[in-house]
């Protein structure tokens, strides 16, 4: 198999990337979130280290979302009836997903609570 150029590498990925977001309602949700948590971010005028935290929860997320997606399709195909090992498979890959929202959600409120505490 022929290996593809750089240009051809990065042409793909931008592809399923902009399939994912035409595709999967929570990865536009998450995509949502963070364009509102950077407002919040700017406004508060967090900190460096604090955008580095903000960061990181949008890329986590969205590459959890991302992968979880990738593995459904993967599934569907592979056995496009229900079956017990492809249903863990999804639920633990969702999980990931819910986890990685959840402690995006923890590190949202250390950084914001006491920002909003202070414009009270």
């Amino acid at each position: 198999m022929k290996k593809q150029s750089l240009p051809q590498a990065f042409s793909n990925a931008f592809n399923g990337l902009f399939f994912f977001l035409r595709r999967d309602r929570n990865g536009r949700i998450h995509l949502a979130v963070s364009v509102l948590v950077s407002g919040a971010g700017l406004y508060f005028h967090v900190s460096a280290t604090e955008w580095l935290f903000l960061l990181a929860c949008f890329a986590m997320v969205p590459c959890f979302e991302m992968m979880n997606y990738a593995l459904e399709q993967v599934c569907d195909v592979a056995h496009p009836s229900y079956h017990p090992l492809i249903r863990i498979a999804k639920d633990v890959a969702a999980a990931a997903v819910l986890w990685s929202a959840l402690v995006s959600v923890a590190i949202g409120l250390v950084i914001f609570i006491p920002k909003t505490i202070q414009l009270l």
